[in-house]
């Protein structure tokens, strides 16, 4: 899973910035894959918003601007555990959502907005449905059946 990408270095020691950031994904002394190869955080400076990288094995800015780009990956098997409730953005891409029994489409993306994240659903008329992840929005969500059950009513659609 993406738990970021290598942004812009940081300093002259190999720190990087990290975009795209899940911090939680990103604790000081993980192992996550980069550039094909794995390698362990060894120094995390920043916000969880704004992280700030190095790698062990990757010191110096040119070692760091060499990864620019690259995706920070966390081996499935690494993701901590989530609340009840609380799903992975790669577990509910792709899900079929529905009303009820009417299909409505398939999620695309989880989008993080200011309040919550939401459901950027594409539909076959063309004009995508942006669905919060919220209580009286979404009824039903089943990540094994790859279905997600929505209250269109509440959207106002």
């Amino acid at each position: 899973m993406e738990a970021g990408r290598v942004g812009r270095p940081h300093g002259l020691d190999g720190s990087f910035h990290v975009t795209r950031a899940d911090a939680r994904l990103l604790p000081l002394g993980a192992v996550i894959t980069v550039a094909g190869s794995p390698a362990k955080i060894e120094r995390r400076a920043g916000t969880d918003e704004r992280p700030i990288l190095r790698l062990e094995g990757h010191a110096g800015r040119e070692a760091a601007e060499a990864l620019r780009g690259e995706p920070l990956l966390v081996a499935q098997t690494d993701l901590p555990e989530l609340e009840p409730g609380e799903y992975w953005a790669h577990e509910l891409e792709g899900c079929t959502v529905v009303d009820g029994e009417a299909p409505v489409g398939v999620v695309r993306r989880l989008v993080p907005l200011p309040s919550c994240d939401a459901l950027e659903v594409e539909r076959s008329t063309g004009d995508d449905l942006l669905v919060p992840l919220v209580r009286d929005a979404v009824r039903e969500v089943d990540v094994a059946a790859r279905r997600i059950d929505v209250d269109l009513a509440f959207l106002g659609e």
